[in-house]
């Protein structure tokens, strides 16, 4: 039988705006997640159901039928956002261009469509299935018409026939009706019979089958309040019987092939998808090659208007030497191979593109003819994402260079809120073109030692040269205009070097250690699972935590007990608040600690070991929206210090034979910003003079003199002046430090009443932001934050703490992105066996020369501590030891 979908348009859009749980924003401030939602069930319900058929029905603004039958008809319902009202239309727009038919009729509702199309497709032989979150819909079930409910989220659907419909309410469809007419229904201010819910009204259906039938027959009711309640609601039931009977006769003019599902119209649907920023939806046109159809393609590699060489020889070479030897050119540089961490980097071969494209055999000339050759001529390299081709050219041994651009890095220069900064996704936001992929030039039976794949290589570099030449005109202007040139040449351009150097360079582990350790971390995870055994009266899998639900709240009976479809909830949240009620709690919360350790440090680590013994990390620099790097394979940054245990892995990490750490680490940093950006005299003259903040703090808010603050005290204002950075409410601040929400709310009212200037620079931080769409650090990075702007209000305040501390944050994370330049650039030229290896949050280590140590601890000390010039002096603690876990 064929089948149509006939989806409730207004209904799925809303159920799809509110299921996202952070608003889509474009760049030109369009809101886009009730469209994307919509988009993912539609793609769901054509995966699943496989229509021949489909029409999308919308309610109009105007009254209907109903509204002129009765006045208090969907009255007190709240507006649509202008959030999701601003989306209607466009998403009109891509059902057009997708040709699925759009109806709408004035004076009628959606439901009414999705009843009269129906009925018209039963009558032609052909399955409807009707898409709605409407409960009204049900009463259209039949053999051949199908309700498909939204439940959670955007792809979870129940579906209901007239069989099930029988078996959940035991009615009708027809029934169905009339049970809408006595109980009402509070959304659509359908008054009913007053008094009369869901179950009274089934009862009362079971016994008199329909609603006319109960009124003629109402002497018979037997019970006297439901009888009364029947009597005074008569006429209100009739009239909310015919408000709540869906029309199925709606003039239309309706064809069923023009429902016919037919290719879209991709040319307009691309545009709408480049408007809107559909990047996913985008790859999913699997019609679309490149550039087409009327699209611009990108540059092929006939359209590479330069001359192209595959040098495999020492001739062609030493050519390339002579043909380039005036130096300092700028050059594309592309690396094909493999960039493991885990053993040697591995090259096949290497693109320079200029004028000409130079594609150098690695395999056939070796890394260091080609590296001593390029090296020669001190190029200016740029690209897209280098840091990996870096990482190779490092360890090949290339020394002399500049990085001049990269694609990646200035992309997210200008939008650090993005999922991602692949070089296809630029092109389309930036470009509009599809980017040709990998395998378009070079096929599977090529990726292997025994084919030659060097002029196949050679044409995909020209094309990402070409488009990494086309976005890098957009970009450069763009980071002009938005003032970032400080951010992208002075910050980030030259972090890409030094954090491939220090991936390259790793740091050593001392495998005998961790194994030890793991052990010993494995036999008291087998302890603690007898005493959870034991304690709990049964043996379970703790890790389950369907089972541990089972355990905690049904066998053992302890409150805050909360069961969703998939069981209890055993969140860290939860088990927290039980700790006191029983002690197995605490058993399992030491459980899950000492097992992630296990699996994470321990297992993960054993498995990221290089053939040299060393981790080599990898150092994102375009994850976070704070500016903030990120660590990876292993996050050596997400070691829990604050524990023991945690700590004591840090003595697996060791210096080298002659070596030793060097690390030093901001004291306050984020504090030092608040005061320089607010301007407060007290907290800058307080850092300048090297007074204890925290206790400084308490002193101020409670009225005492310093000596007098004590260590409860003091880490309460510790716990005040950081829950100001993150704009802390009165409840988070009860919550950290065990206090009640007034009394806590008092502290930060007393803060702010001392530190008027810090609150003025909140204030003046949220309304910009709000004015702007965007925060921005010292150095002028800039962060979207489009949540600042929703009706939602929970989302609205996420807004607001981001504007207050984004710009703390991100200044933060630009002084040591700026003390890490300084910091290679001096070692790279005086202390070249001496390596910066890591960043930890506001640390950094540098694996140092024993013979230069106080150089070393010199050099640390002068590059962080004068990164950035501010109204506060910036001050480390600096600590040398053996190993990681003795260097504080």
């Amino acid at each position: 039988m064929k089948r149509i979908v006939i989806i409730d348009g207004n209904s799925l859009i809303n159920r799809a705006y509110y299921a996202m749980q952070r608003p889509m924003i474009t760049k030109d401030g369009i809101y886009t997640h009730g469209i994307y939602g919509f988009l993912n069930m539609l793609n769901k319900i054509k995966e699943d159901y496989s229509p021949e058929y489909a029409a999308v029905a919308f309610d109009l603004k105007g009254p209907t039928f109903r509204h002129d039958m009765y006045d208090g008809y969907k009255a007190g319902r709240k507006p649509m956002p202008p959030e999701l009202a601003m989306q209607l239309p466009l998403l009109k727009e891509i059902l057009n261009a997708m040709n699925i038919r759009v109806i709408e009729k004035e004076g009628y509702e959606a439901d009414d469509i999705l009843g009269t199309i129906s009925l018209f497709a039963e009558k032609k032989g052909i399955e409807a299935m009707l898409f709605t979150g409407d409960k009204d819909a049900l009463q259209l079930c039949s053999d051949k018409t199908k309700v498909v409910f939204t439940k959670k989220g955007v792809t979870d659907f129940d579906l209901y026939d007239r069989e099930k419909m029988i078996e959940r309410y035991s009615l009708t469809p027809e029934q169905f009706i009339d049970l809408k007419a006595i109980m009402g229904d509070s959304s659509d201010n359908i008054p009913g019979i007053a008094g009369i819910g869901e179950k009274g009204g089934i009862e009362l259906l079971k016994e008199f089958g329909t609603l006319e039938n109960l009124l003629e027959h109402k002497d018979e009711v037997k019970k006297p309040a439901m009888k009364k309640k029947v009597e005074e609601g008569m006429e209100s039931a009739r009239m909310s019987r015919t408000l709540a009977t869906i029309i199925r006769d709606v003039p239309l003019e309706i064809d069923i092939e023009d429902m016919r599902f037919t290719e879209p119209n991709y040319s307009k649907l691309i545009e709408l998808y480049k408007k809107l920023e559909f990047k996913s939806f985008l790859k999913r046109l699997d019609n679309i090659k490149t550039g087409s159809p009327g699209e611009a393609a990108l540059p092929l590699k006939s359209e590479f208007k330069g001359e192209k060489h595959i040098i495999n020889d020492q001739a062609k070479l030493n050519s390339f030497g002579l043909a380039t030897e005036k130096g300092n050119k700028e050059f594309f540089v592309k690396v094909f191979g493999d960039f493991s961490h885990t053993e040697r980097p591995t090259a096949e071969g290497l693109l320079l593109v200029a004028e000409d494209a130079y594609y150098f055999d690695i395999a056939a000339l070796g890394e260091a003819a080609v590296m001593k050759v390029i090296g020669s001529i001190s190029p200016k390299l740029y690209g897209h994402d280098i840091k990996d081709d870096l990482y190779y050219l490092l360890s090949a041994g290339l020394s002399s260079f500049e990085i001049s651009f990269d694609s990646a890095i200035a992309e997210y220069c200008l939008d650090v809120t993005k999922s991602g900064y692949s070089l296809s996704d630029i092109c389309m936001d930036r470009l509009g073109y599809m980017l040709p992929k990998k395998e378009d030039f070079v096929s599977d039976n090529q990726m292997n030692m025994f084919a030659d794949s060097s002029e196949n290589y050679l044409d995909y570099g020209t094309v990402l040269s070409l488009a990494v030449d086309a976005v890098r005109r957009i970009q450069t202007g763009l980071i002009d205009e938005e003032g970032l040139d400080e951010v992208y040449y002075g910050c980030e351009l030259p972090l890409i070097e030094v954090l491939a150097s220090m991936e390259l360079e790793g740091i050593n582990l001392n495998t005998d250690y961790l194994n030890d350790f793991g052990d010993k971390l494995n036999k008291e995870i087998e302890q603690l699972e007898k005493s959870i055994y034991e304690l709990a009266g049964t043996e379970f899998n703790i890790k389950s935590p369907k089972q541990l639900g089972e355990v905690l709240f049904e066998k053992l009976k302890l409150p805050h007990g909360k069961k969703n479809k998939t069981g209890y909830s055993t969140s860290i949240e939860v088990l927290e608040k039980l700790r006191e009620d029983n002690p197995v709690v605490e058993k399992i919360l030491e459980y899950r600690n000492l097992t992630k350790l296990e699996s994470t440090y321990i297992s993960g680590m054993r498995n990221l070991v290089a053939q040299d013994g060393k981790i080599h990390c990898h150092f994102q620099q375009t994850v976070t929206a704070t500016g903030r790097i990120s660590c990876t394979e292993p996050n050596l940054q997400n070691i829990p210090i604050r524990q023991e245990l945690g700590r004591k892995i840090r003595k697996a990490f060791f210096a080298g034979e002659g070596k030793t750490f060097v690390g030093a680490d901001y004291s306050q940093i984020e504090l030092r910003v608040l005061a320089h950006l607010s301007g407060d005299e007290a907290l800058i003259d307080a850092f300048n003079r090297g007074e204890d903040i925290h206790k400084l703090t308490a002193s101020r808010i409670l009225g005492i003199a310093p000596e007098d603050v004590g260590t409860e005290e003091r880490s309460r204002a510790k716990a005040v002046n950081f829950g100001v950075i993150y704009g802390m409410s009165g409840f988070g601040l009860s919550e950290e430090i065990k206090s009640s929400r007034k009394e806590a709310e008092a502290y930060i009212k007393e803060y702010f009443v001392k530190h008027p200037l810090v609150k003025s620079f909140m204030d003046e931080q949220i309304e910009s932001t709000r004015e702007k769409g965007y925060s921005t650090t010292i150095l002028g990075r800039r962060r979207n934050i489009p949540e600042i702007a929703a009706s939602n209000s929970m989302v609205r305040q996420l807004g607001e703490r981001l504007a207050m501390n984004s710009p703390i944050q991100g200044s933060a994370a630009d002084i040591i992105k700026l003390a890490m330049c300084k910091v290679y650039e001096r070692l790279k030229s005086g202390h070249p066996g001496s390596r910066l290896i890591l960043q930890v949050h506001d640390e950094l280590i540098i694996e140092a020369d024993k013979g230069e140590l106080e150089d070393i601890k010199e050099i640390l000390r002068e590059s962080m501590e004068e990164a950035m010039e501010l109204r506060i002096k910036l001050s480390v603690e600096l600590n040398a030891a053996d190993n990681w876990y003795d260097l504080k």
